[in-house]
């Protein structure tokens, strides 16, 4: 069979594959269409309150103005946003961007050994934190050259008494905000306030302004950086819009689960807010029965998840009370998607689970399933615009439905890693390598194979063994150490760690204590076996894949 060409033809009759041209020059500009045509409308829907798309406009104004004329900040800065999906969230990040700043998404649940490394890596001067997590931003703040600390509670943007019991249960009932003390911490609220006193001063936005550094392991290593463009992100609106703008309407509701920290749920957000639509921001998606009970409130038409969410909501025993109706579109991404529960949940609702394929790296999207247009068990097309290339070790395309590294080009593809060494990114002509094995069917729908060197996925998020390795590695009790992927139901992969001892005593209790210490949940190891040696090469490189194939 002959190589085959990078993939930019044959797409199914009525589906477009040129991408159609891009009217805004910033990302900042689409925002800003949207309040002016939607003024009116809900714009965003959390914990029973709302916000219109005027009142969106008019916080974000005033944060920019808080960070150009109280804290100083100049375009090019970086602010590091720690929150989960609140109000706060959107208005921060339209403000930074209206500001000129570059967004540094960052996990609230990183430990302050994470917080640090991504804090000085990117740079960061300022933050915006919810107070849960506050604590953690205290015990490393004097190591970053962050200045300016914004601290925000749950409910502040509720309003009213919404706000005083949100923030009081949180506190006082749950007693989810642990003691910190940040001098010269300035509470969201009261940057709004200060903010409003001047106008924020426009500035001008350019194409090629990197805008979002969205951190990710990338292909190998530690996490870095992924520069994000006002180009990339406004290109690759245009990109998602030309397959799904017929498919969705202003009066629609789009739900929000996934946290917007993470690239697909931010992107989701960007182009439903884009597009006139009112979001239902889930702040905490892992409480399955009150997720479910916010479901019900709302006739919702569009629905972003992952395998794991969809699963967890299948097996709740209210989910079959849920109306839907009104259900269009419901996009998966992050990780791959079950069959069994893909089909448990078209059974049950009537609408298939839409997978789709991508990156941080490329803003997300590189190729999905289009409405009418699904096929199960596959990641669907290129999205319009996109170039994707199977290549072999060498770079070069391998024969039609073999397997090989998914290497992509188009206009969503970002521009390298922050102060990082790219020369091995991209292979000659532009074309950015995934890391990610796949295959191409005849028609040109692709199948994810596996993932290349030895990445472990836990429940859409890149898991690292290095990282994992250099944590329980400085256990004093650890002699050496080996992390890799083993299958799990609920989150695909979970972190399985093979360990020899360096004294006796060490016990799995006292090593996974350590790793909660310094290592987010989802990259904590679930199970942990000792040996008494781990397999090497001549080089005495460990060999993780034979650890893999002994468990499997």
């Amino acid at each position: 069979m002959s190589a085959q060409k990078p993939w930019l033809i044959s797409y199914p009759e009525n589906v477009p594959h040129a991408c159609p041209a891009n009217p805004h020059k910033a990302l900042v500009n689409v925002f800003e269409d949207a309040f002016l045509r939607f003024r009116q409308k809900p714009a965003l829907t959390n914990m029973g309150a709302t916000l219109t798309y005027g009142q969106l406009d008019e916080r974000s104004r005033q944060f920019a103005s808080y960070l150009q004329h109280q804290a100083g900040l100049k375009p090019g800065d970086r602010i590091a946003l720690q929150m989960p999906n609140v109000f706060q969230y959107p208005i921060a990040f339209i403000g930074a961007l209206r500001a000129g700043l570059t967004v540094v998404n960052t996990n609230p649940l990183y430990t302050p050994r994470e917080m640090e490394y991504q804090f000085k890596d990117s740079g960061a001067v300022a933050i915006v934190i919810v107070a849960n997590f506050a604590f953690n931003l205290e015990k490393i703040l004097a190591h970053t050259s962050i200045k300016t600390v914004i601290v925000t509670e749950l409910g502040d943007q509720l309003g009213g008494l919404k706000k005083t019991l949100v923030n009081f249960v949180v506190k006082r009932i749950k007693k989810m905000v642990p003691p910190f003390h940040l001098p010269g911490a300035v509470p969201f609220n009261k940057a709004l306030e200060q903010g409003a006193q001047k106008p924020f001063q426009k500035i001008d936005h350019r194409p090629e302004d990197v805008i979002l550094l969205q951190y990710t392991g990338g292909t190998t290593g530690f996490s870095k950086g992924a520069m994000l463009t006002n180009a990339n992100l406004t290109h690759h609106l245009v990109q998602f819009g030309s397959v799904y703008d017929a498919h969705i309407k202003e009066d629609d509701i789009c739900i929000v689960p996934l946290p917007v920290y993470h690239i697909t749920a931010l992107f989701g957000l960007i182009f439903t807010l884009s597009r006139g639509l009112k979001d239902v921001l889930i702040t905490n998606p892992r409480d399955i029965p009150a997720f479910v009970k916010e479901l019900r409130k709302h006739p919702f038409t569009m629905f972003f998840g992952l395998n794991t969410l969809y699963n967890a909501l299948l097996n709740h025993p209210d989910f079959n009370k849920v109306d839907f109706s009104r259900v269009k579109v419901c996009l998966a991404g992050g990780m791959a998607m079950q069959t069994v529960v893909s089909e448990r949940w078209e059974k049950q609702t009537g609408v298939p689970i839409l997978e789709g394929y991508g990156l941080s790296e490329t803003s997300p999207i590189l190729t999905i399933n289009m409405v009418g247009k699904n096929r199960q068990g596959t990641v669907g097309l290129p999205i319009p615009g996109t170039e994707i290339l199977i290549a072999d070790s060498e770079g070069k395309p391998v024969p039609l439905g073999e397997a090989g590294e998914l290497c992509a080009r188009g206009p969503q593809v970002f521009q390298g890693y922050w102060q990082k060494d790219n020369r091995e990114v991209f292979l000659p002509g532009g074309w950015f390598k995934t890391g990610d094995i796949a295959q191409m069917d005849e028609d040109g729908y692709f199948r994810i194979v596996d993932r290349k060197k030895d990445m472990i996925l836990v429940s859409g998020f890149n898991v690292y063994p290095n990282e994992i390795e250099n944590v329980v590695a400085s256990h004093p009790k650890v002699l050496e150490v080996a992390a890799i992927g083993v299958k799990d139901d609920h989150s695909g992969e979970v972190v399985k760690l093979c360990v020899v001892k360096r004294e006796a005593s060490l016990t799995e209790e006292e090593l996974k204590d350590y790793c909660k210490e310094n290592l987010t949940a989802y990259k904590r190891p679930k199970y942990i076996e000792f040996k008494t040696e781990l397999p090497k090469a001549n080089t005495g490189k460990i060999l993780r894949r034979l650890l893999r194939e002994v468990e499997a």
